[in-house]
């Protein structure tokens, strides 16, 4: 028997906007885990092109990638993804270590932490933390680096229903406040409709049935965005006549 080749992605096309909140949607093996790691710089396509503010991801090497992922990325991951045995700060100021951070780590840390509502919770470690609590741990590690986007893999998917709305509650938060773009891989319907659009794979393709149909959540950008260009100010020529 011969080598199969599989295409995990075919003919994927989309542009996301800076401030964006997306999310991607599809059934098991349609391709959702594939198109996140390319998203996220954690692997490079074969074929085609995937460029992220305006450079050719599958053109730079890994130590360029880990720079990309370690500056521009955060993710936050289904089964949180904690190191046990330390407590919250270690576990949030980690990034900063590998982005050659020497000094004001655990100000940093902290700082993160209150911002996620976990302020008097910083020496707990994961295995003192309600479910919640520990993905709270994880958005702010994801925060740590101020990145321009966080990817979300299943963030609620450990969760009850009102734990899992409050993380996507902070989520949407951290957005607006931010400015940060959010891209969120779910299986659960009400997460994706309080996002400004949604991505649905099939088969590894774009279900074109569904894509392209925008949100209240992404109308409403789209009418922000329209609005600050409006109230943008004129530009004026220096050294004209008075």
């Amino acid at each position: 028997m011969g080598e199969v080749e599989v295409h995990a992605l075919r003919g994927v096309s989309f542009t996301i906007e800076r401030g964006e909140v997306l999310s991607i949607m599809g059934p098991s093996g349609s391709g959702k885990s594939t198109l996140m790691n390319m998203l996220g710089c954690l692997d490079r396509p074969t074929s085609g092109e995937y460029y992220l503010d305006d450079e050719l991801v599958s053109s730079l090497t890994d130590d360029q990638l880990a720079r990309i992922r370690n500056k521009k990325v955060g993710f936050v991951f289904q089964s949180f993804n904690l190191l046990s045995r330390v407590s919250s700060l270690v576990n949030v100021a980690l990034p900063l270590r590998y982005a050659g951070v020497t000094s004001g780590r655990r100000e940093l840390a902290r700082q993160a932490l209150e911002a996620v509502g976990l302020g008097d919770r910083v020496m707990h470690r994961p295995t003192e933390l309600s479910g919640g609590q520990q993905q709270r741990v994880a958005v702010a590690r994801a925060i740590i680096n101020d990145p321009s986007i966080i990817m979300a893999d299943e963030p609620t998917g450990n969760l009850d229903s009102k734990v899992g709305q409050g993380i996507m509650d902070l989520l949407l938060a951290l957005n607006k406040e931010r400015g940060t773009t959010l891209i969120i891989v779910t299986h659960d319907p009400t997460i994706a409709a309080q996002t400004g659009r949604v991505i649905r794979l099939l088969d590894g393709s774009l279900d074109q049935s569904s894509n392209g149909k925008k949100t209240r959540v992404m109308k409403d950008f789209d009418e922000k965005k329209q609005a600050e260009a409006k109230v943008a100010p004129k530009k004026t020529k220096k050294g004209g006549k008075k």
